[in-house]
């Protein structure tokens, strides 16, 4: 039987290498630079990827440590992450680099070695080796875009994208209880266009809710990369309006979301 978690696994390491590239040849002064998340730096950036693969490296092989870990961010859910993220960026930026390395190998082989239908603890919930392997893509591609962003380099968009698109579209009725409020009881109709043009769809195909746009745009949107203000993503009906107001594709608190460029 092939393995589920083959492809995304495969995916997620092009898309690690893709942002690694970004970052490789950087000298010091460039690993400072501010990126769009507030208060965050390139490095800081990478000091989040290798932090939330050590929990997701924790959360495969030691449910007990991770049980610790998630009890910390419990207790303090408006400053873990920023502080996962400051712990790293301290450090010389040829050793932060070194330690997302040893992380992200040891979290892949970690998840191709996991049992079928194995499934993990997480801040959300649990997960089976590909949906971990999705949700680490996802990270990986929108902290990407940050760094993109800083350095003034474009973020090309390729196919990897199925994935960001895919755990954005389950996510939405995560993004609604995460905010208290009662998620719609019917299902949207997502159709996304593709970087390379073909149509990917999520849906019934006669839903009354239906969201539009480039596939792009949409996974800017649910990693609250860019304001749905600056985005051609349209929606067709009250619910999946309000959804785009809110959509996001990772677990923890509702995030800030970033401002809109457009007047």
């Amino acid at each position: 039987m092939p393995d589920p978690a083959a492809s995304v696994l495969a995916d997620l390491r092009s898309e690690s290498e893709e942002v690694d590239r970004l970052v490789a040849e950087l000298d010091d002064t460039s690993w400072s630079l501010p990126t769009p998340a507030a208060g965050w730096s390139v490095a800081h950036q990478i000091a989040h990827l290798a932090w939330t693969d050590t929990a997701s490296l924790l959360a495969v092989t030691d449910a007990t440590a991770f049980a610790g870990l998630a009890a910390k961010a419990l207790a303090a859910p408006d400053t873990f992450v920023d502080e996962g993220a400051q712990a790293g960026a301290v450090l010389p930026p040829h050793q932060l680099l070194t330690r997302w390395r040893e992380g992200r190998d040891q979290l892949h082989l970690a998840l191709r070695s996991a049992p079928a239908g194995a499934r993990f603890p997480w801040y959300g919930p649990p997960m089976s080796a590909p949906s971990m392997a999705t949700a680490r893509l996802m990270e990986t591609w929108a902290h990407g875009q940050d760094i993109a962003d800083a350095l003034g380099v474009r973020h090309e968009p390729t196919a990897r994208l199925r994935h960001v698109a895919w755990i954005g579209v389950r996510a939405r009725d995560y993004a609604y209880v995460v905010r208290g409020e009662q998620p719609p009881t019917t299902a949207f109709r997502v159709e996304l266009t593709a970087p390379e043009g073909e149509l990917w769809t999520y849906g019934p195909e006669d839903a009354a809710q239906r969201v539009t746009g480039p596939a792009l745009d949409f996974c800017l949107l649910v990693t609250q990369r860019a304001h749905r203000a600056d985005l051609a993503v349209r929606a067709d009906g009250a619910d999946a309006d309000r959804w785009l107001d809110i959509a996001q594709a990772f677990a923890g608190p509702a995030g800030p979301g970033r401002a809109a460029k457009k007047p």
